[in-house]
Formats: C-alpha cells, sequence, structure tokens
C-alpha cells in the first residue's frame, strides 16, 4: 500500500485551525475575550516550541462547546467552516492531494487538533480517513474534556498511524509512507515514513531537512507560516 499522510494546520491550511476555532469562539461571545486570547496564545506558542501538554489543551479548548451543548456548538462548527475554514484552503493544497488521490494512494490526516473541529475539515478535501485527538464522551454522549485513547501528538501519531495499520492488517514495514508536515512536533512520525516531506516547515525542521536531504515544500510560498 502506499499511503499519503498529511499534517493539517500550517501544512494542508495555511493557519492553525485550533487556534482560529479559540478565536472565532471568542469573536461570536462564547468567551472571555480578554482571558481566553492570553491562555489561546500561550498555548500555541508552547506548541510552537514543543511543549503544550496537550491533555492541559484539550480541556481548555473544548470548554466553549462544552458549555454550549451539541445543538448550539454544530452551528458554531458550520460557521467556522463557512467563515474561517473555507477560505483558508488554497487550489494548491487541493491540487496536492489530488495528485495522491489519482495515483491511488491511501489519503489520511493526521493531526494534532481535536477531532471537532478538524472532521469537517477532512471532509472539505474529500478525505474520510482522519486520525486526530478523538475526545471522551460522557454518559450523555457529550464532549468531557477528556481524551480518548492516545492523542495524535508528537510520538502519539506513531502510535495512532499504527494502530490505523493494525486494523487493516498491515505495519510500518509493509506500506511506503509519504508524510507531510511544517512542524518538529511530527518528527516521529517523519522519520517513520519512507517519505517525508517538510511542508512548509517551521525553523527547526526546515534545518534537520536540510541536514538530512529530505524534501522540502513551499506549498505556500507567499503566505506566513509559523
Amino acid at each position: 500500500m502506499k499511503l499519503a499522510l498529511f499534517d493539517l494546520d500550517h501544512t494542508l491550511i495555511p493557519i492553525d485551525s485550533d487556534h482560529a476555532w479559540g478565536d472565532f469562539v471568542t469573536r461570536i461571545g462564547w468567551t472571555d475575550a480578554a482571558e481566553f486570547k492570553r491562555r489561546n496564545d500561550a498555548f500555541y506558542e508552547q506548541y510552537k516550541a514543543g511543549t503544550l501538554d496537550i491533555a492541559e489543551y484539550i480541556r481548555f479548548t473544548t470548554g466553549p462547546i462544552r458549555r454550549h451543548g451539541p445543538g448550539a456548538s454544530a452551528e458554531a462548527q458550520a460557521r467556522f467552516m463557512r467563515e474561517v475554514i473555507a477560505p483558508a484552503i488554497r487550489p494548491q493544497a487541493r491540487a496536492l492531494v489530488e495528485a495522491h488521490r489519482k495515483a491511488g494512494d491511501a489519503l489520511v490526516i493526521v493531526t494534532a487538533t481535536n477531532e471537532f473541529v478538524t472532521r469537517p475539515i477532512a471532509h472539505s478535501f474529500g478525505i474520510d480517513e482522519l486520525i486526530a485527538v478523538d475526545l471522551a464522551r460522557g454518559p450523555g454522549g457529550w464532549i468531557t474534556g477528556e481524551i480518548a485513547g492516545v492523542p495524535s501528538f508528537r510520538e502519539g501519531k506513531v502510535t495512532r498511524v499504527a494502530q490505523w495499520l493494525a486494523a487493516r492488517g498491515l505495519s510500518f514495514g509493509e506500506v511506503d509512507i509519504t508524510f507531510y508536515s511544517d512542524s518538529r512536533n511530527d518528527l516521529p512520525l517523519l522519520e517513520k515514513s519512507q517519505n517525508p516531506v517538510a511542508t512548509n516547515p517551521d525553523a527547526t525542521l526546515r534545518a534537520i531537512a536540510i541536514q538530512r536531504g529530505w524534501r522540502i515544500l513551499e506549498l505556500f510560498p507567499q503566505e506566513e507560516n509559523a
């Protein structure tokens, strides 16, 4: 099997969807604007630095939807897709995905952003297979703020891809993986891939890619990618 894995934020889209969701729920009045922005920005800096506590962040970022419930959250999710995500999807990103689809590769988005934010984005690219941070559900079926299973973050991405392969009777040694990512946080999975592609890479990943001779793809050359 040939497998094309795509990180999402700053890889397939030139924004961080998790951070953008936080800004969005603040804009629609679901949070205390100053305090939420302060904490959201701080978590984002921790992510970029590779020091993020993913469990703490998930509890924080799911707070607004947990408080507002499924109905209002679904409406906000659809509006977020229309107003924030759809304008951020670039033709060159769609073309990259379609080239792998045309080649017959299996397509999977592998992201450290939670499933609530990313499932509609994956669907917008026509990708059904999503490995994201799965959210635990309570007795009523709604999000609790905790993580279900292994979070798809840093080394957890390797674990989750291994689980995805095992469910299909496969292992890393039986697939040819091309993995696109912008982030130093994804080094564990990049190193497991036969074809690692540093895509709009951060400074640390760019230096590593140059040193190791990995392909560097500037998918959004005119846009800022952190």
